[in-house]
């Protein structure tokens, strides 16, 4: 025990150790231990010797020294390159050590850290790990915060790595420790998870030295992001294409005027062809679109609506400046896709399990469509007719020449006009500042035709991606002009929402007259929706009835009311948007419509140009 200290002389401390090993037999005691170290301290000073606490402290530091064991090093069979393992035995027998009383195993087969991964986007690290079961090496990617936790690290046993909630603590001290050691040695590498330009790196997928580490589900997209056959052969026929049709000409424009969109400081837009007929090869020519990155297949680079709002959201978050490409709008049977979900390039915000909110994704680009009707509805806001260039494709007209040799072709040849464009476009000496002021200049002509802003941006992009196609790959002059594409725009008058509603009312008033009282006479059975005023020109539609009618055809009755005032086509009272109107000699609130004024004497016959 501490209390039966022998005395020591001054020599016994300055040239021997017996003090010193009489307190350290009591080293796995702490409260004793100290004990003893604060009477040895008082022997020490008797005899003259001062410091004793700190001479122990070396005591201690000398001692760890000597049985410090030597250093050791990874010996699996085919292992990449040879890490320092501290303690550790590393063999193709697995990972332990030796303990005072027993054995600590990390892994029962050979496993180590051979690369680090930063991401270039959010910074975030993660770590490769190779491991070996049989004769064949494997790798995955994981957060470093699962090989860091005991809890986490248990869940790479669905990989095969053979890691239980026993030994999961011992894996995780032993990946830390060789990482800790082998910081020179393991490799540094930078990676992404999403698509597109990053200052200081280039134009990814186009970067060599830097490797994908993004959503599996991505997988195949990105695979398909690559180079096939002969360039001169998807060249050629590209001309041809774009020479039968405009269409054609204006969606693959419109493909490459997808990494535009945020050099020219515009918003995402959409390019939807439709056609109530099929077989006029406006899937095909989607697909034209398409081979200018990859591969054109459906599955591959082109995806369809058959998904949902979230799925598409991460879909054009990770082509981030490429363009994203759905085929069929039918697909999207319980009709949930709408314009406004991919428009602003922001996604939704959605909370995590940590309590705080998960970094939002954004995006700017292209997303070109396809279906069998318009993308936009009627009742659709004023952001979704200007953010698309909605093209018909008649059905009297074929969008592609000859379906089955262009198809032959795109499939066998493609992705070299995306990689050599983006090449252009960031190598090519002051070429980002003239593709500003060509899209400036076209944005200038544009406004002068009957269309809105928006509609104009959206075009002028198009219209410069064409030209610089035209001029550095195809080497023709035969780009888009302003006149080609401005009567596929959607005019000012169609784009406003309180316009479109005015029309609306005006055709439910003609298709429902015999729900209307007259001065002489009411309608007998059924519903009354108001009625007729005395040859003034106005319908007074019952409160109730309007809002419910322009509220199922999906129009804002407070917006709609607000626009029909302002442009003088209802009769108001006051500050009030309704009038007070018998019908059935009964006071009733209603709206009094103007209508429009076509009408004529009975003996009259009105050609179809006057109403126009």
């Amino acid at each position: 025990m501490a209390d039966e200290i022998i005395e020591y002389k001054k020599e016994d401390f300055t040239d021997g150790t017996a003090p010193f090993e009489y307190v350290y037999q009591f080293h796995n005691n702490k409260f004793t231990e100290r004990q003893a170290i604060e009477k040895m301290a008082a022997i020490a000073l008797k005899v003259g010797v001062r410091g004793f606490k700190a001479m122990y402290t070396e005591y201690l530091k000398e001692l760890k020294q000597l049985h410090e064991p030597m250093m050791k090093y990874t010996q699996f069979d085919g292992q990449p390159f040879e890490l320092q393992c501290g303690e550790w035995t590393a063999n193709d027998t697995g990972v332990y050590r030796e303990g005072m009383f027993n054995t600590e195993t990390a892994c029962p087969h050979p496993i180590m850290p051979v690369q680090r991964l930063i991401n270039i986007d959010t910074g975030i690290e993660k770590m490769k790990i190779a491991f070996r079961k049989g004769n064949r090496w494997r790798e995955i990617i994981v957060d470093k915060s699962v090989v860091s936790s005991a809890m986490k690290i248990v869940s790479l046993a669905d990989n095969g790595i053979g890691v239980t909630s026993e030994n999961a603590k011992a894996l995780v001290r032993f990946l830390s420790e060789v990482e800790s050691s082998n910081y020179d040695i393991i490799p540094e590498t930078y990676c992404f998870t999403r698509l597109g330009y990053f200052q200081n790196e280039g134009f990814v997928p186009f970067v060599d030295r830097l490797i994908f580490d993004g959503d599996l589900n991505f997988r195949t997209l990105y695979n398909s992001i690559t180079t096939c056959g002969e360039r001169s052969a998807w060249i050629d026929e590209i001309i041809k294409v774009r020479k039968y049709n405009t269409v054609t000409k204006i969606v693959i424009a419109a493909s490459l005027a997808s990494v535009l969109v945020s050099i020219c400081n515009a918003q995402v837009f959409f390019t939807h062809l439709w056609s109530s007929e099929s077989g006029n090869g406006k899937t095909i020519a989607s697909m034209c679109a398409a081979s200018i990155w990859g591969n054109p297949e459906l599955g591959k680079y082109i995806q369809t609506f058959n998904a949902t709002p979230t799925g598409l959201e991460r879909y054009a978050a990770f082509l981030n400046h490429l363009p994203l490409i759905l085929d069929e709008k039918q697909l999207d049977r319980e009709k949930k896709f709408s314009v406004y979900y991919l428009s602003e390039g922001v996604g939704k915000t959605r909370g995590n399990k940590t309590g705080g909110v998960d970094r939002t994704s954004t995006w700017a680009n292209c997303i070109i469509t396809t279906g069998e009707t318009p993308l936009v509805k009627q009742s659709d806001g004023a952001g979704a007719y200007n953010r698309t260039l909605d093209i018909e494709c008649k059905s009297s007209e074929k969008v592609i020449e000859d379906f089955a040799r262009t198809l032959n072709i795109i499939q066998n040849n493609y992705g070299f006009a995306g990689r050599e464009f983006v090449h252009y476009l960031y190598n090519t000496k002051d070429l980002i500042e003239w593709t500003k002021k060509r899209f400036e200049y076209y944005c200038e002509e544009l406004s002068q035709s009957d269309t809105t802003g928006k509609q104009s941006v959206a075009a002028a992009l198009v219209l410069t991606a064409d030209e610089i196609f035209c001029k550095l790959i195809l080497k023709t002059e035969d780009w888009l002009y302003p006149e080609e594409i401005a009567k596929h725009l959607a005019s000012k008058q169609e784009v406003s929402v309180g316009e479109r509603g005015y029309n609306f009312l005006c055709d439910w008033v003609g298709a429902n007259q015999k729900r209307f009282a007259t001065k002489e006479a009411a309608p007998e059975n059924g519903e009354i929706y108001g009625i007729f005023g005395d040859n003034d020109g106005y319908v007074y539609i019952i409160r109730s009835v309007f809002m419910r009618e322009t509220e199922k055809e999906g129009y804002n009755p407070k917006s709609l009311l607000s626009y029909l005032k302002e442009n003088k086509l209802i009769s108001t009272r006051g500050r009030n948007m309704t009038k007070g109107k018998r019908i059935n000699g009964r006071l009733v609130e209603c709206i009094a419509l103007e209508l429009p004024h076509i009408y004529c004497d009975d003996d009259e016959v009105l050609d179809d140009d006057e109403f126009i």
